[in-house]
């Protein structure tokens, strides 16, 4: 069996996480395959060890100047030092010229602001940390920014969010390499989900930051997630806040940069995914739970949202338990 080589580059202030999750998720496929099938090792500059943001120290066993290729995969880990890695022309430098000489480059996380400031990115659709998804947008006009999946693959080159979206990615990488039993058998043993989708939201409604403080935005929301069946309009939406559509939707896309209508298609497209994962109700009754009426708005809506179907993303739930 091939032996892949595989360098993921630190830096200083690094994220633990971002290395952790590339390394241990193959150093498990290692230990589980047939045979050994990743060389892993940590790249730094000058081969010196680095301080995480967490204050842990992590070794390097290469020094990011002294590797040559050929390269299986070139993963640049996130931090709170990016910002000084995609300043340093040192890393940007051996980044841009090992990418040349590995056949799929990665990012983790904000490790993409590196890959960005070595010209990797230009003309290709990408992600990072939905924090800070906006601001490399700004930084770097010619990369297409996406805040929303948990990892893109664009050509050879792929970048995923935050911290332990990496852990999807690299797994998508064990599945694409070995097969998707030793992918299935790795995610088990680190106790994850197997083949998440690619494009899954990395924020959940339910789950992210509080909802604004304006308190008739905050209330119409409330009455949106405990009333998902119900008249969902924008009309309906406004006589229940008790002001105009148009002053309803002004404050929504002042505070959520979303219209009523579509904010409702993804609280809707959201319940019915919880659904699909912890249920085994009928794909028309989750339709009809969720305020879609029919299994086919429920699909169009989860396509929409997701980029797989409804019946695809039960299966990938069912797969990971």
């Amino acid at each position: 069996m091939e032996v892949r080589r595989v360098v993921v580059v630190a830096y200083e202030a690094v994220g633990l996480l971002d290395v952790a999750c590339v390394t241990s998720t193959l150093e498990e496929a290692n230990w589980h395959g047939a045979a050994p099938c990743y060389e892993v090792r940590v790249a730094t500059p000058g081969g010196h060890p680095v301080t995480c943001g967490t204050g842990l120290t992590v070794q390097a066993q290469l020094a990011l100047e002294r590797i040559n290729g050929p390269l299986d995969t070139l993963v640049v880990s996130g931090g709170v030092g990016h910002d000084d890695a995609a300043a340093n022309p040192l890393i940007v430098g051996h980044v841009r010229r090992l990418a040349r000489e590995s056949r799929r480059v990665a990012s983790v996380c904000t490790g993409a602001y590196v890959l960005a400031a070595a010209g990797l990115l230009d003309g290709r659709r990408a992600t990072t940390h939905w924090q800070l998804a906006h601001e490399l947008a700004a930084r770097h006009p010619a990369v297409a920014v996406d805040a929303d999946p948990i990892f893109i693959r664009d050509g050879n080159v792929a970048t995923s969010a935050g911290v332990t979206a990496a852990l999807d990615l690299t797994l998508a990488f064990v599945a694409e390499d070995n097969g998707p039993e030793l992918a299935r058998t790795v995610a088990r043993n680190l106790v994850t989900y197997l083949q998440r989708p690619g494009n899954q939201a990395q924020m959940s409604m339910f789950v992210s930051a509080p909802v604004p403080a304006n308190n008739l935005v905050r209330r119409t929301i409330e009455y949106i997630v405990a009333h998902l069946r119900d008249d969902l309009t924008t009309p309906a939406l406004a006589n229940e806040a008790g002001v105009s559509e148009r002053h309803l939707t002004r404050l929504f896309l002042q505070h959520l940069q979303l219209t009523p209508g579509r904010y409702v298609r993804q609280a809707r497209t959201e319940a019915a995914a919880h659904l699909l994962a912890s249920t085994s109700l009928p794909m028309a009754s989750v339709a009809v739970r969720c305020g879609f009426g029919t299994a086919e708005t429920l699909r169009q809506a989860f396509v929409d949202r997701y980029g797989i179907p409804p019946s695809r993303y039960r299966l990938t739930q069912a797969a990971a338990g």
